[in-house]
C-alpha cells in the first residue's frame, strides 16, 4: 500500500478518535483530576480516603456517568490503568 492510500485509510479513523474524545471535554477535564490525584497522592493518603465519604460534586461526577453509558465507557477507559496501578502499589487490590 502505498503512502497516500494508507493516509486515506488511517486519517478516518483518526478523526473518529479525535471526536470521540472532544464530546466530552468536560469528562476529559474531570478524568485528568482523577488520574493527578491518583499519581500524587501517597498510599497512606490513599487508604484515608478510602474511608470518607464523596463530595457532593464527586457524586453528581457519579449521577452524570450512571446515565451516560457511553461517557462512562470513555471515562473508565481513561481512568483505569492509572489508579487501578496506583491502588495495586498500595495493596488496595490483590
Amino acid at each position: 500500500m502505498n503512502k497516500k492510500n494508507y493516509l486515506y485509510a488511517v486519517l478516518p479513523a483518526l478523526l473518529f478518535a479525535g471526536t470521540a474524545m472532544a464530546d466530552y471535554p468536560l469528562m476529559n477535564m474531570v478524568a485528568d483530576k482523577v488520574i493527578d490525584k491518583y499519581k500524587n497522592l501517597t498510599c497512606e493518603e490513599l487508604w484515608e480516603e478510602k474511608g470518607k465519604p464523596k463530595s457532593d460534586q464527586a457524586k453528581h461526577a457519579v449521577k452524570i456517568l450512571q446515565e451516560n453509558p457511553q461517557m462512562r465507557t470513555e471515562f473508565i477507559d481513561k481512568i483505569a490503568a492509572p489508579v487501578v496501578n496506583k491502588m495495586f502499589e498500595c495493596g488496595m487490590v490483590p
